[in-house]
């Protein structure tokens, strides 16, 4: 059986980029690479040794100029405060969400977000505000 040509034309396929492949402008860049972390324990040691920290309800917040172009955040919830396992991970897991959406208008410190108060019967959106107020207070020299 012979089949005709069919009359009707079809535009090619667009192509599809995915979103890791779109070139974006750096200042648009909020992601939490490994360049916005503290790794080493010394980082987190200087950090604590510079002695400058914030106190809110919830968070401690420990910060140091750090010297680089951009803001570096470490996170540490004590058991202690925190005794099962998916509300210390709930707790970094909001520290990072916020430090990602705010690194771009933080200044250039390396942060160490610490849990001071059991957070058993805190919300989230308490969470969430008490650490915004935090990094919203740091000092922008």
């Amino acid at each position: 059986m012979v089949v005709a040509p069919s009359s009707v034309r079809v535009a090619p396929r667009a192509v599809i980029a995915s979103p890791s492949e779109v070139a974006e402008p750096a200042s648009a860049d909020q992601g939490f690479r490994s360049a916005h972390r503290l790794h080493k324990t010394d980082e987190y040691s200087s950090v604590f040794a510079f002695r400058r920290a914030l106190r809110g309800r919830y968070f401690m917040l420990h910060y140091r100029p750090n010297g680089l172009d951009t803001a570096r955040l470490g996170v540490v919830v004590a058991k202690k405060l925190a005794k099962r396992a998916n509300v210390r991970n709930l707790v970094k897991r909001i520290a990072r969400e916020l430090f990602r959406r705010q690194r771009t208008s933080l200044p250039m410190h390396d942060l160490v977000v610490r849990l001071h108060a059991p957070v058993a019967k805190a919300t989230r959106a308490e969470l969430n505000h008490d650490l915004l107020g935090l990094l919203h207070r740091l000092p922008r020299t």
